[in-house]
């Protein structure tokens, strides 16, 4: 309200001004009319007092008496204060003062006017004077003459008042006056105010210029929409009508403010005004024009009747949008191109979701054919253009005579396929009747193609990074529109797209197949030959990319089997090779005959190892994975002479046993930490396996996925294994793989099943032999027996000569002394002690004592090996038999081997010069007789 530029402001603003000036001028009024009153109050006052003492007795007297002043003076002076004037004057008839209220005045000459008192009047006037009681100013004054009994004038008397404080006649109506110009101002602020509301309220609080503003703006913007406007009020009467109203109904210049009975309407519309009813989008014809017509109530809720009528010319509009929706149809193919192409990474489903896509909402058949390279994953070039295969079909498949799926196709150097592959662009053929270069691919397909209402075509090759992958052929049939040019740019387009998704599901085809192929060469390729246990297994890589899952199954010597599963942090082909490194590292633990702790403990080294140099040589940022950062592995050793199974596990999930009845159960190893951590030890468990039982080992990836939690795959697991009992290792593993195999595996999955075997006695040969060289005849002498209780004789000289080497160096060196036969797919003689040194192979010199036992062991002998156990070391030794007989040895004959003994240079008593024997090495020394 106090702002000037607002409408309440300036309206305030003139209200106060108003109010001033009325007050201003009351003032004045009032001043003008106390001055007028004072005056005629005194000249009434002064009349009176002049006539009353003109007309006393004894005044005419006193005029004609010697000494007037003195007699008139004090006479005067009473009457003035009596009658409360100023003055009261007395004057001869010459004007000169007889009496004055300062006696210095008397006997000067009157100011004023006399002549008309002289003549007998009375006279009123304003006058200044010399000083009076009441102060200077002008005075109000009645002059009236004084006569005698004749009537002959012989004085005058004047009379007055000083007019100069006429304020006091106007000052007590003051405060009346302001007062009332406060409450008037109260007042216009009052009504100012609720004025400034309610147009706030009406006008949403914009001021005179902004409304000014706005109703220009609304006026522009009505009469420049393409949209006509009618505002009619409850007698029909046209009050608005726009610049687009006007040239769609015609209506004259003068329509505003007629009936709309007289403006021309046509009859339609006419009715439409004349209706109390809304109306929504229903199109009404007006000359040549379709227009759609909308209608609604000006004032709908208080019913004062009056509509607003909007015209839209849809005459145009009908084409318009036609092409509108044939472009929102290709912006939607496009969108769903983009959305629904390229969601794997396989190369012939990326191909038919483009066919699915663009059949039916494209063309009526799509056909892909890419070169046999892109599927395979290879690289594409150019030599293979001319030879396609058949990858995708979509729409009238059925309906026409195309070439298969899989077919490999040859296409003509003149057919559109060849030439856009050629050219690098989409080619347009309107009408396949027409195109020779089509009909000759295959001329009586083609034909019966045309026969079924094959018309038009769009050829489009699959480009990525400037390499031609093959073509997209888009067919239209006779019912539908042929293809247009604009068309050709939508395919282009949609090709564009799928090429991407193609090469990109090539590119991961070739670097899958690569890591597939190294995870495959790296793993298993065999069962080993072994007699304790029987093996299956099954390895499925991951659909995003192959991980570092591996497994192995190691023959160990005594005819012991190591079971080995691991799993390697990360995917690619950086996990494959780190996986590679770990199998290579545990074959060499193993051929060590290592505890299984002791394998998990420098394989633990190992990673740790791997990881450092990973991070310090800075190749974490070159290779997928980026470092090794940890591995899981269990290790397990299955002995089947004892029928126990060592086991170790470092963060991998723990095996499954199937008990021969068929029970399930967990093989109870504890939990390690993971390989990488470094510093943990590992637990070891021994589980006692019957004959037949089952172990089953796995990686995480076959029972914990996203969709399912760790302890939901292990029941699901233990449902597939119940029962298996008297299944076969393959058998188990189909089994568990179907029951749990994802839909969609995000990572690799290991199973590996074992099915144990156990020696019996009959094929065991055990017994003690004293510490006594002596005795090592009679321990030759048992071998024999014992091969020839097994049917082996013709291994016995062999078995013999290997047997009395290692029991002679057994005595000398530890005791107890244990020997060990074992048959089985080979023999195996085994002889322990509790030294825990270990025996070297060497070749001695001609002048040596010793030294060629271990080397006729070596030439005997498959292979040979020290193990070390909790009580000292075994000593073994393989043949291989064929037949039942040992195989013969090609390394050295017989007389090669006995020119290197020397038995009269055998002192089993020597060591070697210049160490003691506390801290000699186990040597062969056994140079003691022939069998």
């Amino acid at each position: 309200m106090l702002d000037v530029r607002s409408a309440a402001g300036q309206v305030f603003l003139l209200q106060i001004v108003i109010v001033v000036l009325l007050v201003l001028v009351a003032v004045v009024g009032m001043i003008l009319q106390a001055a007028r009153d004072a005056v005629e109050r005194g000249r009434r006052e002064a009349v009176i007092a002049a006539q009353t003492f003109a007309n006393a007795p004894g005044t005419a007297a006193a005029l004609r008496s010697r000494h007037p002043s003195a007699v008139l003076q004090p006479r005067a002076e009473a009457a003035r204060k009596r009658a409360g004037v100023d003055f009261i004057v007395v004057l001869s008839t010459t004007g000169i003062r007889y009496t004055y209220p300062y006696p210095s005045e008397i006997g000067k000459k009157f100011v004023g006017t006399i002549e008309p008192a002289l003549r007998g009047q009375t006279l009123v006037e304003q006058a200044g004077g010399p000083p009076l009681p009441s102060g200077r100013g002008t005075d109000v004054q009645a002059v009236v003459p004084v006569t005698d009994a004749r009537g002959t004038v012989v004085g005058l008397v004047s009379a007055g008042l000083t007019v100069r404080n006429v304020a006091a006649l106007w000052l007590p109506q003051l405060p009346i006056i302001l007062g009332s110009g406060a409450a008037a101002v109260a007042l216009a602020m009052t009504g100012t105010t609720l004025v400034s509301r309610r147009l706030r309220r009406h006008t949403h609080g914009l001021s005179p210029v902004e409304l000014a503003q706005l109703y220009e703006h609304h006026d522009a913007v009505l009469h420049a929409v393409r949209e006509g406007v009618l505002i009619t009020d409850a007698d029909g009467r046209l009050l608005l009508a726009n610049d687009e109203a006007r040239r769609l109904l015609g209506l004259p210049e003068d329509a505003q403010g007629r009936p709309v009975r007289e403006v021309g309407l046509p009859e339609p519309v006419l009715r439409l005004l004349s209706s109390p009813e809304a109306v929504t989008d229903e199109v009404y014809r007006a000359g040549n024009r379709l227009l759609a017509v909308n209608k609604r109530p000006t004032y709908p809720r208080d019913g004062r009747g009056g509509s607003v009528v909007t015209l839209r010319d849809t005459t145009e509009l009908a084409a318009v949008s036609g092409r509108a929706e044939v472009a929102r149809e290709r912006l939607e193919l496009l969108y769903e191109a983009g959305m629904s192409v390229g969601t794997t990474l396989d190369v012939e489903h990326t191909a038919q979701e483009l066919a699915s896509v663009a059949a039916p909402q494209f063309a009526d058949l799509v056909t892909v054919d890419l070169l046999d390279a892109v599927l395979r994953g290879w690289e594409p070039t150019a030599e293979g253009w001319r030879h396609l295969r058949r990858a995708a079909i979509g729409g009238a498949r059925d309906m026409m005579p195309v070439y298969p799926l899989g077919e490999l196709i040859t296409f003509s150097v003149r057919g559109p396929q060849m030439r856009t592959l050629q050219e690098g662009r989409g080619l347009l053929v309107a009408d396949l009747r027409q195109a020779r270069g089509w009909r000759e691919q295959d001329p009586e397909r083609a034909q019966k193609a045309l026969e079924s209402g094959l018309r038009s075509l769009v050829t489009v090759p699959l480009r990525a990074r400037d390499v031609a992958l093959g073509v997209v052929n888009f067919y239209r049939t006779a019912g539908s529109p042929a293809f247009e040019p604009e068309d050709l740019a939508i395919a282009e387009e949609l090709a564009v797209r799928a090429a991407v998704a193609i090469d990109n599901a090539r590119r991961f085809t070739r670097e899958h197949a690569m890591a597939v192929t190294l995870q495959r060469s790296l793993l298993p390729r065999g069962q080993p030959d072994q007699d304790a246990l029987e093996v299956a297994w099954r390895y499925l890589p991951a659909e995003a990319g192959v991980g570092g899952d591996w497994f192995d199954v190691i023959p160990l010597p005594g005819a012991r089997v190591a079971l080995v599963m691991g799993d390697v942090v990360g995917r690619g082909l950086h996990a494959a090779a780190t996986m590679g490194r770990l199998r290579t590292a545990v074959h060499n633990f193993a051929v060590l005959d290592l505890p299984v702790d002791e394998v998990l403990g420098n394989l633990d080294d190992l990673v740790v190892q791997m990881d450092n140099e990973e991070h310090a040589g800075g190749a974490a940022d070159d290779h997928e994975g980026g470092g090794v950062t940890g591995a899981t592995c269990l290790y397990a050793v299955y002995d089947p002479v004892a029928g126990v199974c060592t086991m170790a596990r470092a963060g991998h999930p723990e095996p499954v046993v199937v008990r021969p009845d068929g029970t399930v159960g967990c093989a109870g190893v504890p939990a390690s930490a993971p390989l990488g951590l470094g510093g943990y030890p590992f637990e070891t468990a021994e589980v006692s396996l019957p004959e037949g039982s089952q172990l089953v080992l796995y990686t995480d990836g076959l029972v914990e996925d996203r969709a399912q939690d760790i302890d939901v795959g292990m029941e699901r697991l233990r449902r597939a294994l119940a029962g298996s009992g008297d299944r076969t290792p393959e058998e188990t593993c189909q089994v568990v793989i179907d029951a749990l195999k994802p839909s969609q595996s995000a990572d690799d999955i290991a199973l590996l099943t074992a099915r144990t075997r156990t020696f019996p006695p009959s094929r065991v040969a055990e017994w003690e032999v004293p510490p006594d060289p002596a005795l090592v005849p009679s321990v030759r002498k048992r071998c024999r027996q014992t091969l020839r209780e097994w049917g082996l004789d013709e291994a016995a000289f062999a078995t013999e000569l290997i047997v009395s080497e290692l029991v002679t160096n057994a005595i000398r060196y530890g005791s107890p002394v244990t020997v060990r036969l074992l048959r089985g797919r080979c023999l195996i003689c085994e002889v322990s002690d509790g030294s825990g040194t270990s025996p070297r192979l060497r070749r001695a010199a001609t002048t040596d004592e010793g030294g060629r036992g271990l080397f006729l062991v070596a030439q005997f002998a498959q292979r040979w090996g020290t193990r070390y156990t909790g009580r000292g070391k075994v000593i073994w030794a393989e043949l291989v038999l064929h037949g039942g007989a040992p195989a013969a040895s090609p390394l050295a004959p017989v007389d090669f081997l006995l020119d290197q003994f020397d038995p009269e240079q055998f002192d089993p008593g020597r060591l070697e010069p210049d160490q003691p024997e506390e801290d000699q090495p186990e040597r062969d020394q056994s140079d003691g007789p022939a069998p």
